[in-house]
């Protein structure tokens, strides 16, 4: 908890007991439903939750905005961003149903109000958000290509509506159909923990 804290220091105390709360429920959820690596459980705050609050140090979303979570897993990075976030509506979907039940179950219990869940293929989302999120769920060709549908075309954030992305290592070859729209941001910019170093935020504006 205390890289959290580090790096994120107006909390409230209900944001800091929220996350707080995450390592024993991932961990009672894990032993039942496999939704993080048994190896990192014990890295659940750097490697999961911080990883998915770098997309905050892209954007700080507007009250009001919506977003949704695309192949959410266990719910990363949609539940650390809905707790930043209490303000903005968070829509996690994702294809494998024992997984949006324990988002579902952690949301349920650490008293989150601005989420919604959806066991289903984003190709059958028709619903449209301001921004898309992800986490390494897909090439990023096959993300936008797949969600442009549901990105709404009117803008109410300091930066376009589109696509931000959590990604890792080499990714020349994936932007290259993007580079002149993609900007990619080095998480090793923001967090000092080694895990960032070769971690990246991708944003692709798609109005």
């Amino acid at each position: 908890m205390e890289e959290i804290e580090k790096y994120f220091n107006a909390l409230t105390e209900k944001q800091l007991n929220q996350y707080k709360a995450l390592y024993d429920l991932y961990v009672d959820w894990n032993s039942k439903i496999n939704v993080i690596s048994r190896k990192d459980i014990d890295n659940l705050y750097v490697h999961h939750v911080l990883h998915s609050l770098a997309i905050a140090k892209v954007i700080s979303f507007k009250p009001g905005s919506t977003v949704m979570d695309v192949g959410c897993g266990g719910g990363f990075p949609g539940i650390p961003l809905a707790i930043l976030f209490p303000e903005v509506h968070f829509h996690l979907i994702d294809s494998i149903g024992k997984k949006i039940k324990v988002c579902t179950e952690v949301a349920t219990a650490i008293g989150l109000q601005n989420v919604t869940f959806r066991h289903a293929r984003v190709e059958d989302e028709k619903e449209t958000f301001d921004f898309v999120v992800s986490r390494a769920v897909m090439p990023l060709t096959k993300l936008i290509a797949l969600t442009k549908k549901n990105c709404k075309k009117t803008q109410q954030n300091a930066l376009p509506n589109g696509i931000i992305c959590l990604k890792g290592g080499e990714l020349a070859h994936e932007i290259m159909p993007f580079k002149k729209m993609a900007t990619v941001y080095e998480i090793s910019d923001w967090f000092n923990e080694p895990f960032f170093q070769t971690k990246k935020v991708v944003f692709v504006p798609l109005h």
